[in-house]
């Protein structure tokens, strides 16, 4: 099985977003984007990514990409 990645540094980019300031209007804490960010995450509240695309000003499909390559505990 493959794995979600989330491109929020993209999107930062793009908006030239601190991550800081994200984490702030979004309402989750630093360690939890960058769970995200590091494709550690288990789970994300649908609640949480509306939020993410409200502030990021994008969709879902912008933050989201489905990499198809065997994670490492699945080899």
């Amino acid at each position: 099985m493959g794995r979600i990645i989330f491109n929020i540094d993209v999107m930062l980019a793009k908006r030239k977003m601190r991550v800081t300031t994200l984490s702030e209007k979004v309402g989750i804490t630093m360690a939890n984007i960058s769970i995200l960010k590091n494709g550690k995450a288990k789970a994300v509240r649908v609640s949480t990514l509306a939020k993410l695309c409200e502030v990021l000003e994008c969709q879902p499909g912008d933050l989201l990409e489905y990499d198809p390559t065997p994670t490492e505990d699945e080899s």
